[in-house]
């Protein structure tokens, strides 16, 4: 069964599916997932207390693709099958290789809860790259539900920076583009694959780039090795890499890719209290007002009709 077999069963089956106790399981799993990519920021930003860019961009691939590959060594678990290989591509040039690097360059120029609202749109965008690929369609009220918290974290954004985009925000849209691709697609591949294994093999094969970019960076790059930096290091390999990923992409599969993104609405308000309470930035007051919105469109988007 895929993600989108749904639109073929029968009414009250599929309503079921999207709404019985797999459906607040997945809801769970994936806010689960939501809360530890939310620290991913505030994590880099400790971790570039010690390494360079290339070089956290580098290593916390190549660490998590280590645990990813033990688990797969364990479980005895075959090849992936001919035609979900381009998928796994996409995910793993969209959450591997493109959004650790992007995010991590962006992250020296721009404050972390910057990025984190900027990040905001991620939601959105991944929405209509599974749109796009599956060629399911949201109801309308999911659509306003979405484009409202986007707009939210949009307003919000212009509102705590100067309203110019810089560098750095250039990186973040690359990021996020690149992300929302590899989420969409390891969303649908999470239907016909454990979620584990879709991002476990997504790390495996970028093991030829992330490898020697490890080895180079850190040959490169000045170290200063500190207790945050490797911190903040490994919270990024096992968890933000890898653990984080196993808990969305198996919550999307249970509810579906678009419903399932929208959850992620709720990261940047998030970060930015990990941010104040981790790296002591101030929370923006117009941040309660966001968060009351952006929970709105959640909410929204959560019983909206697929």
């Amino acid at each position: 069964m895929t993600n989108d077999d749904s639109a073929t069963l029968p009414a009250p089956v599929a309503v079921a599916a999207r709404t019985g106790p797999a459906a607040r399981g997945g809801v769970l799993l994936a806010a689960l997932g939501v809360v530890a990519f939310s620290l991913s920021f505030p994590a880099t930003r400790w971790a570039l207390e010690g390494f360079g860019v290339w070089s956290i961009s580098g290593v916390r691939c190549v660490l998590a693709a280590v645990l990813a590959a033990a688990g797969l060594l364990a479980a005895r678990v075959p090849f992936p099958e001919r035609r979900h290989r381009p998928g796994l591509l996409v995910v793993s040039v969209g959450c591997v290789l493109g959004f650790p690097f992007l995010s991590t360059l962006a992250l020296r120029t721009t404050s972390t809860s910057h990025a984190a609202v900027v990040i905001g749109a991620l939601p959105l965008a991944t929405a209509a790259f599974a749109a796009l690929r599956t060629g399911r369609r949201p109801s309308r009220a999911f659509w306003l539900g979405a484009l409202g918290g986007a707009a939210a974290v949009t307003a919000f954004t212009l509102l705590h920076g100067d309203g110019t985009p810089g560098v750095g925000d250039l990186c973040l849209v690359g990021a996020l583009l690149l992300c929302a691709a590899g989420y969409a697609e390891g969303g649908r591949l999470s239907a016909v694959l454990p979620g584990w294994q879709v991002m476990a093999w997504a790390l495996v094969a970028a093991l030829p780039v992330t490898v020697p970019v490890a080895a180079v960076a850190l040959a490169a790059e000045p170290v200063r090795w500190s207790g945050h930096a490797l911190l903040g290091l490994g919270w990024l390999a096992a968890v933000a890499q890898f653990g984080g990923f196993v808990l969305w992409y198996r919550g999307m599969a249970a509810i579906g890719v678009a419903r399932g993104s929208q959850l992620q609405l709720a990261q940047p308000l998030l970060t930015l209290v990990w941010a104040a309470l981790l790296l002591g930035e101030g929370v923006p007051a117009a941040a309660p007002v966001t968060a009351v919105a952006v929970l709105a469109c959640i909410a929204v988007t959560q019983r909206a009709r697929s």
